[in-house]
């Protein structure tokens, strides 16, 4: 259950956001929120994260859907029964889902948070981007703390092995 709360959650407030901003700002326009730091600035995005693969709605769609099928389907073989796992998986969909909504009813993706030093900017990014990298983080660095972990190889009914000697 938690999964799903969590899923729906990013889900509605990356749809929320995004809704505002389009409404809000001219595309391209860019509002200071921190000075030299932060700023909300309207961009859409046909590709992936970071702007990869421009242009690729179609197959960004249908990979969205892919992940999402796997996810759900396999996410026994991949996920421990562990609350990091539930809320990793929680956030994945719900990032997933979030942007998945904009490529099929807008052909790209809203971004908004646009983070800089100078001259140098982040890509920007929405709400669904930051819940899928949250997401993937938790699954990963959990390997170091869960047991069960898929991607830990310590395995309780491994046999120990024989010293050299």
């Amino acid at each position: 259950m938690l999964p799903l709360v969590i899923a729906f959650a990013i889900a509605v407030s990356d749809q929320w956001t995004k809704a505002l901003v389009r409404g809000s700002f001219v595309l391209g326009e860019s509002r200071p929120v921190l000075d030299g730091f932060f700023n909300l600035t309207y961009v859409r995005n046909t590709g992936a994260a970071w702007g990869m693969f421009g242009g690729q709605n179609t197959s960004l769609t249908i990979l969205s859907i892919l992940m999402l099928a796997v996810m759900l389907l396999f996410r026994r073989s991949f996920l421990g029964d562990t609350w990091e796992h539930r809320v990793a998986l929680g956030l994945m969909i719900g990032g997933i889902v979030g942007n998945l909504l904009d490529r099929i009813r807008l052909g790209w993706v809203t971004d908004f948070f646009d983070f800089y030093v100078k001259n140098w900017h982040w890509p920007a990014f929405n709400i669904a981007d930051a819940a899928i990298c949250i997401g993937v983080g938790i699954y990963v660095v959990s390997a170091f703390w869960v047991p069960q972990h898929p991607l830990n190889d310590r395995r309780d009914d491994a046999a120990p092995t024989k010293p050299r000697g």
